[in-house]
């Protein structure tokens, strides 16, 4: 099974005094149009992603589903509690359970779930030096034998959000 982990767009800041409740905050101006842009480079890489699963929160809701409408593929969304900013990396990866006989899960979520949920796929733990830093908006690509127990898990390629943006740019030139 193929993990594509990807961190939610640009959002608005915690203390911002228009947002009463963290879950709702919402992506900015600029991180709907990073996002954006970001989504035509996933569309360019050309995965046949089977389901798209993201946090129940907003920001992150938004995200997946600008990057379902750039695929076209906005039935494939669904909500995944694993993946809440609060969850574990053994709750998110039990709630994946019943997906693993999809080919390609697309992850949409939060920091630092995402790093930590990629160092024990990795390292076996997220104490064991295994560090990532998901920057907003970036994605990563993880090939895993198991859920559970996690099993061998192989890194393919971890890309910038400007990196994501740069290939969105070379779709809309072409």
């Amino acid at each position: 099974m193929n993990l594509y982990l990807m961190r939610h767009g640009i959002a608005v800041p915690a203390d911002d005094p228009s947002v009463t409740v963290d879950a709702q905050r919402p992506l900015t101006p600029k991180g709907i149009k990073r996002t954006r842009r970001a989504a035509r480079g996933v569309r360019r890489l050309e995965i046949p992603f089977d389901v798209i699963l993201t946090s129940p929160v907003f920001r992150a809701r938004q995200t997946a589903d600008i990057v379902a409408e750039a695929l076209g593929a906005e039935e494939l969304v669904k909500e995944l509690s694993g993946l809440a900013p609060e969850s574990t990396v053994d709750h998110l990866l039990f709630g994946l359970t019943r997906y693993q006989n999809h080919r390609h899960l697309l992850l949409v979520g939060h920091e630092p779930l995402l790093s930590n949920c990629l160092s024990v796929l990795l390292a076996g733990s997220s104490a064991n030096n295994a560090t990532f830093e998901f920057k907003k908006g970036a994605l990563c690509c993880i090939e895993i034998d198991e859920l559970s127990p996690p099993g061998l898990c192989r890194l393919h390629w971890f890309l910038t959000p400007k990196q994501l943006r740069l290939l969105g740019q070379r779709l809309a030139k072409s």
